[in-house]
């Protein structure tokens, strides 16, 4: 089992109230998907998404907003964008969300394509894929979180597309998390908990500048 402090949680976590974070945080995602239009920015988007946050309640965000748009959605979190990009009649974005409601995380995100773009569709349609498969990994075998990314990295390849191994999942709780020191779910020697671990999946085209992200709360 994963050690006491990797799963720890503050006096007032609810499994409940984290299924709501989630619940919340995808109304949030396809609120701000209703927003993207072709010729935005992120920036822009970024604006017309804190709008959306504060309709919904949100009350915090535990890490920024991140929308990639085109090119940049090779990018992992830590990257710059390129600032000069914007959203093509037919092209892809991410959306990333670090939401906080009731005093606990909700973390999500998804992929979606605008106009006619086949290659593109094909690679957010896999990202969806492979997590899938990688959860129901989880559910079915009890891998620890090395082996799921052990296997993201096996299916990922098979389907003809590049995992991005720099992106591994993290642990989420109620706010703030990051006292537990949890550390990358990529990393995790034992079984995931279920309702704590967030599984983050980010594959890119093996020769062309555009990926996708798709991310959720591994739940049993």
């Amino acid at each position: 089992m994963p050690s006491p402090s990797r799963e720890a949680v503050g006096p007032a976590f609810d499994p409940a109230l984290m299924q709501h974070a989630r619940e919340k945080s995808w109304a949030a995602l396809h609120g701000i998907r209703t927003r993207m239009r072709p010729g935005i920015s992120e920036d822009e988007a970024k604006a017309a998404a804190r709008e959306v946050l504060g309709a919904l309640g949100c009350e915090r965000l535990w890490h920024p907003l991140i929308i990639r748009i085109g090119a940049n959605t090779t990018k992992t979190y830590r990257q710059r964008s390129d600032p000069n990009v914007r959203l093509g009649e037919n092209d892809s974005y991410f959306i990333d969300l670090g939401l906080v409601f009731d005093g606990h995380e909700g973390d999500v995100g998804d992929t979606f394509v605008v106009g006619h773009a086949p290659q593109r569709q094909a690679c957010a349609d896999a990202a969806r894929a492979l997590f899938g498969e990688v959860a129901a990994a989880w559910r079915a075998q009890g891998l620890s979180g090395q082996a799921l990314y052990a296997f993201a990295g096996e299916r990922a390849a098979a389907m003809g597309w590049r995992l991005n191994h720099a992106i591994k999942g993290h642990r989420v709780g109620d706010f703030p998390h990051a006292i537990h020191k949890g550390g990358d779910l990529g990393d995790l020697p034992a079984p995931p908990s279920s309702g704590l671990w967030i599984l983050e999946i980010q594959i890119a085209h093996p020769t062309e500048p555009f990926g996708a992200f798709h991310e959720d709360l591994l739940s049993a």
